[in-house]
This record gives C-alpha cells, sequence and structure tokens, in this order.
C-alpha cells in the first residue's frame, strides 16, 4: 500500500491490484479508414444544430485538386471513428519558398464544421474542441498526428502557402483503434429495422468507447467512469464479451480509494492510475453493482473475493448516510449524479439506487457466504419499509424527493429499479407515470436507459419498445452514426455545459439499446 494526497483527500493506493489490472491491459486492434467523400456543409433550418452536409465528389478526386491560400473543404469518413490521421502533402507549381500554413477542424457533427470554435462559450474547457493547426516547412510531406482524434468529419482550412506555389492532399486516411474485437459479436437480424439499427449502431459506439479502458466518450472526457462503466459492461456481456476489460477497470477502481475506503467516481490513467477529486453517492455505489453483474457472468470467485471488501465498503459508506428513519440527509454536503435534469432532487433517486446496490450486495455476499450477509438482509428490509412509509406519497400515488415533496420521472424509476414494490404495483406506477408526465422529466440517455429497464421490468415491454424508438429512434433520424451524450427531442440544441460544440456525439451512456434487445428479447 502506498499514499497519494489528492486536494484535501488522501488516497491509497493497493498496488497489487493496480498491477493485476496492468496486466489485463488490452491490445488494440488498428485498421486503416480513409475518407468517402468531399462535402459541403450547408444551413438548414429543418435539421439538428442547423446544418447538414451535402456530398459534392468523391474523395477519390481529392488528389486532383490543387488548393492555395484561403481555400478549404471538408473530408467525411461516412462513420464515426476514433483514431490517428496521417495526411500526405505535396506541392504544385513552383518550388514552396514559404511554410505551408494549415488549419484542420475535426469532428463528429456538421456543426462542429461550420460554426466556429472561436465563438464556443460553455462552461467546460475549450481544449476539447479538436482542431490542430500546422506548420509545414518542407513539402513534400507526411504529417502523421499524434493526437488522438474523435470524429466523421474533417475540415483543411489552407491559411497560407504563398503566391508561388498551391498543395495537393495526395492521401488523408485514420488508423482506427479499439480494443472491441467486432468479429466476436453474434450478428442478430431483427424483424424490426429500426430495433436492428438501434442495435448496431449501439455496439459502434460501444466499440468506439473501447479503448485501454471503458471510455465514457472518446472525444470528451476520453476518462473511466463508474456510472458508464456499469452500462458499457452490461452492453459488452451482450456483444463483444471482452469481460477481461471490464476485470481492469474494476481493477482500477480498487486500485485508488480513499483513505475512508470510497472509490471516486472516475481514473485517469496516464502518466499513471489517478484517482479523480470527484465522488459521487451512485456512482460509488455502482461499484457494488458492476462487480455483481461481472461476478454473474463469468463466475469469476476469485475476483469476486479480492474485491468483495472495496464494493462493501461502499455500501457500508452509503448506510452511513441514512437519518434516524432509515432515510437519506438531503443536504448540501453531497453530489449524488442520477441525471443532468435541471433543478432534480437526489434524496427519493439515491434511495432507490441504494436499495438496488444493496440487493446485489446480498446477492454476492450469499455467493461468499460471509457472515455481512445477514446484517445486510435486515437493513434492506428496515430502509424498505422506511421508504415506503416516509417517501411515498398516498394521495400523488407517486414517490416524493426532498422537503418539497418533489415528484420527478427519476425518483419513480429508481424505485421501480430497486423493487421497492410489487411487479403489479411497478405497472400502476409507470402507467400513472405516463399518464401525469411530472414537470421535472428525463435529460440524458443514462437516464432513459433506465427508463426503458424499469418499464420492461414492471411489464411493459411495449412502451419500452415504443419509447426507445422515440429517443434513440430520434438520434438516428437525425443523423446518429453512434449514439449521443445528450439528446432532447424537443430542445435538441441542449446542452448542460453551455453549447452543443462540446457535447460528445459518442458516450458510452447512450450504448444499452443493444443490451436492452438482447437481454429482453425486444
Amino acid at each position: 500500500m502506498s499514499t497519494q494526497k489528492l486536494v484535501n483527500q488522501v488516497i491509497i493506493r493497493n498496488e497489487q491490484f493496480i498491477e493485476t489490472a496492468e496486466q489485463l491491459k488490452p491490445e488494440l486492434y488498428e485498421s486503416i479508414v480513409k475518407p468517402s467523400s468531399i462535402v459541403e456543409i450547408k444551413a438548414d433550418p429543418e435539421v439538428i444544430h442547423g446544418w447538414r452536409s451535402e456530398v459534392v465528389a468523391p474523395a477519390s478526386s481529392l488528389v486532383d485538386k490543387e488548393y492555395q491560400k484561403n481555400d478549404s473543404f471538408v473530408l467525411d469518413f461516412g462513420d464515426h471513428q476514433v483514431g490517428y490521421l496521417t495526411i500526405k502533402i505535396r506541392p504544385a507549381g513552383s518550388p514552396p519558398d514559404a511554410p505551408l500554413k494549415l488549419k484542420l477542424t475535426i469532428g463528429e457533427m456538421p456543426v462542429e464544421m461550420a460554426e466556429p470554435f472561436e465563438n464556443y462559450n460553455g462552461w467546460l474547457s475549450s481544449s476539447w474542441l479538436q482542431e490542430e493547426t500546422i506548420f509545414v516547412d518542407v513539402l513534400p510531406a507526411v504529417i502523421s498526428l499524434p493526437r488522438r482524434y474523435c470524429f466523421r468529419y474533417v475540415k483543411f482550412d489552407v491559411i497560407d502557402t504563398s503566391p508561388k506555389y498551391r498543395v495537393v492532399f495526395e492521401s488523408v486516411e485514420c488508423k482506427a483503434v479499439t480494443s472491441a474485437n467486432l468479429s466476436a459479436v453474434e450478428k442478430i437480424s431483427h424483424q424490426d429495422a429500426e430495433l436492428q439499427s438501434m442495435d448496431e449502431i449501439s455496439i459502434k459506439t460501444l466499440a468506439d468507447c473501447m479503448q485501454d479502458v471503458y471510455e465514457d466518450g472518446p472525444k470528451r472526457d476520453r476518462r473511466l467512469w463508474l456510472g458508464d462503466l456499469r452500462l458499457q459492461a452490461l452492453a459488452n456481456y451482450e456483444t463483444f464479451r471482452n469481460n477481461e476489460l471490464v476485470k481492469r477497470c474494476l481493477y482500477l477502481f480498487a486500485g485508488v480509494p480513499d483513505d475512508k475506503g470510497k472509490v471516486p467516481a472516475n481514473v485517469f490513467i496516464a502518466p499513471k492510475l489517478i484517482a479523480d477529486d470527484t465522488y459521487l453517492f451512485d456512482y460509488s455505489l455502482f461499484f457494488a453493482a458492476s462487480l455483481h453483474d461481472y461476478y454473474f457472468a463469468t463466475s469469476d470467485l476469485e475476483t469476486l473475493k479480492e474485491l468483495w471488501p472495496t464494493a462493501y465498503r461502499q455500501v457500508e459508506i452509503a448506510l452511513e448516510r441514512l437519518d434516524k428513519n432509515n432515510i437519506l440527509k438531503d443536504s448540501t454536503d453531497w453530489w449524488s449524479f442520477i441525471d443532468w435534469e435541471q433543478g432534480l432532487n437526489k434524496q427519493a433517486p439515491s434511495q432507490g439506487v441504494l436499495i438496488y446496490t444493496l440487493k446485489q450486495a446480498i446477492h454476492l455476499a450469499e455467493e461468499l457466504n460471509v457472515p455481512e450477509k445477514d446484517s445486510l438482509k435486515d437493513r434492506l428490509e428496515e430502509i424498505v419499509e422506511a421508504t415506503k412509509k416516509h417517501l411515498w406519497d398516498q394521495e400523488q400515488q407517486f414517490f416524493i424527493s426532498g422537503s418539497d415533496r418533489q415528484v420527478s420521472w427519476a425518483s419513480q424509476i429508481w424505485m421501480v429499479l430497486a423493487g421497492v414494490l410489487t411487479k403489479e404495483e411497478n405497472n400502476k406506477l409507470m402507467k400513472h407515470l405516463f399518464e401525469e408526465n411530472p414537470s421535472v422529466g428525463i435529460a440524458t440517455p443514462y437516464m432513459y436507459h433506465h427508463l426503458i429497464e424499469a418499464l420492461i421490468v414492471s411489464g411493459e415491454k411495449e412502451r419500452a419498445i415504443d419509447e426507445m424508438k422515440t429517443y434513440w429512434g430520434g438520434m438516428i433520424q437525425d443523423g446518429a452514426d453512434t449514439f449521443w451524450e445528450l439528446y432532447d427531442p424537443k430542445n435538441k440544441n441542449f446542452s448542460p455545459y453551455g453549447s452543443h460544440l462540446i457535447n460528445s456525439y459518442c458516450h458510452a451512456w447512450s450504448c444499452t439499446p443493444t443490451y436492452l434487445i438482447r437481454k429482453y428479447n425486444l
């Protein structure tokens, strides 16, 4: 064991766990992908963000064109890519008497090619916006960009050459990388074309997020987050079955708890494993949920034995937050994520998460036959009874949250997933939820996943399919080739970060339709 000081947190490094994770580091599959076409980006108020791409020439014609100062063009790679760009350039005309100054704008959506990054005014760092300014002193040249990019489109702006020469782009290609073995996925032929398309795009989304770890998004944040990992792992068990990568991620989290034993919400893996100083109530509990899902997918008892103390500790810490009535204290000194929905009170949905993960911890304790199983069962019974007594509003027929007795979608969804009520009562609650449509709704695909699963477990499979088609099907209709971090069908420019330019358009927590379709035979 060693320690690492992190702001006001003391991190206890478990070097044995970290070494186990390092041994599980995957090899990356590489493939060379060339652009499919040259496109123009055109304003169109009828499409998402107001911009669409229009093919003007095949990419193979690029070698026949000469470019000079103030010329520009946009390449479309035809599908979402994660990888490294290489550009081969030669001069035309007189010998080059000045460097080539070239600007590249790299993006997942047409809007990123159209709206200047200089105008970005969000609260996340503008350094996440993908662009390069390159000076080429000697031509011809082969330029291999060292940074990994996440994109479909690349805009080339020739800022300057000189009056004497022009440049020809002989080739542009991407070395795409992923730790996902696409040939390992059992293909399905769904009679419903929409669900078939959803399954395929989900798999592509997951694959592009599978790198050294399960990243949340290959453009942003390019990091291992626990909440995302849990959903990626579920999708993985139904598709790639790269269970060693799940195991690696679990050991990475278990390798850097704080001095109280709590695991961070996310970790950095370079230059070495570093725990972020963000701790989320629900994400910490999801370590136990992720270990539960991993064990029941793999029967890996050795890993369960090693990581059980870490999982159990997350539950212990969470239980410390209960008040004398066995209800989570709702105050300003905690952060539970749940969803990006503005104004959402987190007390009741977090209570649901606690019950949900407590049940999974009991399953693991039973597998190990450890003494904790009996005390956990006793606490579960007390907490469920308290939840029904203090958070159920008989008059409204909803679970309420916080001092303002807020009724939200998230509260009902998590109580259904937690199994606080019977299946019949859950079914009635979900129907009532759709009829009343509380104003505190759902902001992310992450929460929509939980809505769909809540509908399925409460016996509303057809409504679940309809909601998937409205939501993920809506993304497809709006041009998604991988599923997005954020999508609001009623406000398609929504971003919790102040600008849709910074949104991630390939995001882990949106990859679950393939899990839902395959797991529940939708």
